[in-house]
């Protein structure tokens, strides 16, 4: 699906804009004749952004130059002598970087407040990845030495007049090994009852003082706004930060901040100087070291990310349609009521809570499809208003790049001062993925998942209530599941379940984690590798609510309007192949080398267990298979 979609953004953004033969609805025929004059002045820079994405030979003709101008200011920011502005030094490179997109010792940023939905709070995190794809990585020294040897090829050649040591190289990667051991395990990011400790900015600015938070947030937020609380998402790492920095020597901090800017923005040169690093992220990954992916997919990945509703726009003329958006709203719409109907069966939920968590659902908003604010992604004048400030060169890939990173970083920021903005969406269009938002009680769909062989309005329904159908239910199982959980119905995370009713969920999730638990991948080491059960219990739980939820409501749907049978699958009962569609969705593979890095950071469970595990659990699928043993292995929902 992702593959189709790509290809499809291509064909868009290679072709000319939209002519009459186009007779979507959405057509931009459609459109009044100053819009439609706007809605080609959009479509034109989406052609220039690609355009100066596919222009190799002026990408390698600009060279590391565009680079080193980003390093050259971070050596003036911090040079490498000590002296008693330090704290200031560190301050002022972490503020340069953070404008830039690139998140340095923390990770700083906005959202809704959890015990506040409505409210946008500012957080202050550990960075999600350090340098290596995951903390445990740097346990294995095999890794760790070609990492080091990596960031010495790299900096060296990039800077070669300031003549570092390997003393230095070394003292980076132990730097970030020191990092890394302190960040919190990946299940501890994904706990809301740990990463949730709202503070004083004051208070916070003490547990590590050479970052100056207050100046941080100052810089990045709008001028008329003043912060006084943040969300501080693991204070005892902050606490520990300030240790090693005290502990590390000046120029180490030089290069690690140099090497965070390289591993940033590498993806938009080429040159021979930070080859050794696409290399080595390459074999991390399990490819061939010299390997690239073809050249359109890169710069269509670079149009989403950077002007992606504005493609949007175009990708939902060319595969979008009213009757998918009614018949998306039909599934989700029937998978709330009888998720509805599983709660009212639950005998280890209170009354109280029951009546409580059909109230959540009721209160869920779902988001089918595409945007219509924020920005309205049919409206050009709103999509011109919303990227003005994004300037796209065609011959300037890099600043194209610069540009829509730190367009990104402003907008995040001024969301500050004003309420939660309850209709963006985190995912573009053509996006093949859905997600629900706690704190905004919401499940959002973006059409790209909404696409053949797991959805299409033309085929058996049992096929898309089996594939999208567990996907809807799958999100809207989120809300219940262990970080769900801690939600109410308007999203403020607060207890509202009684002791009882937690006690009764927390046996069932054991369940969950130790069945999930005893699936392995092979290690680097050639031994078993345990999935993390508690960091996939939610996405696990997930699984088996949505895939259970969906049945029942397409069963419900199939007694009132029979489905035809697939020519040709006549072996297989309508019940199986709702569960073949199911399984059909997360059949894949992965490189060894992926498969490890999941295992220590992704919170959903390999593919194949998300199968194995999911049909294990699934009382409806024993009875449509006739498995001797009926009894599912857990159950939650």
């Amino acid at each position: 699906m992702s593959e189709s979609s790509q290809t499809l953004l291509r064909h868009i953004l290679e072709a000319p804009y939209p002519n009459s033969s186009m007779n979507s609805y959405f057509s931009p025929m459609q459109l009044e004749h100053r819009s439609h004059h706007v809605d080609e002045k959009n479509f034109d820079k989406l052609k220039a952004a690609y355009g100066a994405c596919l222009d190799e030979d002026a990408i390698k003709k600009a060279g590391v130059d565009p680079l080193t101008e980003i390093l050259d200011q971070i050596m003036h920011l911090l040079p490498k002598q000590k002296s008693a502005n330090d704290d200031e030094d560190i301050a002022n490179t972490v503020l340069y970087l953070a404008s830039l997109g690139v998140s340095v010792l923390v990770s700083p940023g906005t959202g809704a407040d959890d015990r506040d939905p409505d409210t946008v709070v500012v957080s202050v995190s550990a960075p999600w990845r350090i340098g290596l794809p995951a903390k445990e990585r740097y346990m294995d020294e095999d890794i760790v030495k070609r990492y080091e040897t990596t960031v010495a090829q790299v900096i060296s050649t990039l800077c070669p007049d300031e003549k570092y040591d390997s003393a230095t190289f070394h003292g980076v990667v132990e730097f970030e090994k020191k990092l890394a051991s302190a960040s919190p395990d990946a299940e501890d990011r994904e706990d809301v009852t740990k990463y949730y400790n709202p503070m004083s900015l004051r208070d916070a600015e003490t547990l590590t003082p050479q970052i100056h938070l207050s100046r941080l947030i100052d810089g990045l937020a709008p001028s008329n706004v003043k912060t006084i609380r943040l969300i501080v998402g693991a204070p005892q790492y902050m606490e520990d930060l300030a240790g090693i920095l005290s502990n590390t020597p000046k120029d180490v901090l030089q290069v690690y901040f140099m090497w965070k800017a390289v591993q940033s923005f590498a993806s938009a040169i080429e040159a021979d100087a930070v080859k050794p690093y696409k290399r080595f992220s390459n074999e991390l990954q399990g490819k061939e070291p010299d390997s690239t992916p073809e050249r359109w997919r890169t710069c269509v990945g670079h149009v989403d990310n950077g002007l992606g509703w504005i493609l949007s726009r175009f990708f939902v003329e060319r595969a979008f349609s009213a009757e998918a958006k009614e018949f998306g709203d039909e599934i989700v719409s029937d998978i709330k009521v009888e998720f509805i109907e599983k709660l009212k069966a639950t005998e280890w939920m209170e009354e109280k809570v029951i009546k409580l968590a059909i109230d959540k659902v009721h209160n869920i908003v779902q988001k089918i499809g595409y945007p219509t604010k924020s920005p309205n992604i049919m409206d050009p004048s709103s999509l011109r208003e919303y990227y003005q400030s994004i300037d796209i060169t065609p011959s300037a890939f890099f600043n194209n790049t610069l540009s829509m990173s730190r367009f990104d970083t402003k907008l995040q920021w001024s969301a500050l001062g004003k309420p939660v903005d309850k209709d963006a969406w985190r995912m573009t269009v053509p996006t093949v993925n859905a997600y629900y938002n706690p704190p905004g009680n919401e499940i959002v769909f973006p059409a790209g998942i909404m696409q053949f062989p797991v959805f299409d309005v033309n085929v058996p329904k049992y096929v898309s209530y089996g594939a999208f159908g567990s996907v809807s239910g799958h999100e809207l199982s989120h809300a219940f599941d262990s970080t769900g959980r801690h939600y109410d119905q308007n999203g403020n995370y607060t207890d509202w379940w009684t002791n009882r009713t937690v006690a009764g969920f927390n046996e069932r999730a054991d369940c969950f984690v130790s069945q999930y638990s005893n699936y392995t991948v092979e290690g680097a080491d050639g031994k078993p590798l345990h999935v993390n059960g508690r960091l996939t219990l939610g996405e696990n739980i997930a699984d088996a609510g949505g895939l259970s939820a969906s049945f029942l409501a397409w069963k419900k749907r199939a007694a009132k309007h029979p489905n035809q049978d697939l020519p040709g699958l006549e072996y297989f009962s309508q019940e199986q192949l709702f569960f073949v569609s199911y399984a059909n969705w997360w059949c894949g593979k992965s490189r060894k080398e992926t498969a490890i890095n999941r295992i220590f950071t992704d919170p959903h469970a390999p593919k194949w267990a998300r199968i194995l595990g999911t049909m294990a659990n699934s009382r409806d699928f024993r009875r449509s298979f006739n498995c001797p043993v009926k009894e599912p292995v857990c159950t939650l929902w």
